[in-house]
């Protein structure tokens, strides 16, 4: 099992994710497109270039997947119950064609079921970095997490 059970976490328990990305035309383009969102700033180079950033921002929607979905792997794959939510989701800067994005993941909550004794509650705060140490997104992430089996 990739993932860790809920009691193998622990507040301040950090996960800098070795997997790195680079976001490319094809995924921004792709992911827009899929999600019925037409805006110019995503797929417009020219509109672009007459505006404050000169060139396509990538869709914030696919930087979030991206960074939950890095953090996967080291932290829920095969012990997930469901995903509870996505609170305070944030994008400082950003994020271009090209730019390569690293991710970290701390545990900053947790928390027994009421309903399941057999899971707990974990808030996790996903962070996102660019190439250049730059934050371009956080948030924080709750989830139900199984307990190790007895």
């Amino acid at each position: 099992m990739a993932g860790l059970w809920f009691d193998e976490l622990s507040v301040g328990q950090t996960f800098d994710h070795p997997i790195r990305r680079t976001v490319t035309e094809t995924d921004n383009l792709l992911f827009s497109t899929m999600t019925h969102n037409p805006a110019q700033l995503h797929l417009d180079e020219e509109y672009m270039k007459g505006s404050d950033y000169g060139q396509r921002i990538v869709n914030s929607c696919f930087t979030l997947g991206l960074m939950v979905g890095i953090s996967v792997g080291d932290t829920t794959l095969g012990t997930a119950v469901a995903n509870l939510g996505w609170d305070e989701v944030r994008f400082p800067k950003p994020v271009f064609i090209g730019d390569t994005l690293n991710i970290k993941t701390t545990v900053i909550e947790l928390r027994e079921s009421r309903s399941r004794p057999d899971a707990g509650i974990v808030t996790f705060l996903h962070e996102a970095f660019n190439q250049r140490g730059e934050t371009v997104a956080t948030c924080k992430r709750s989830g139900l997490q199984r307990k190790k089996p007895q």
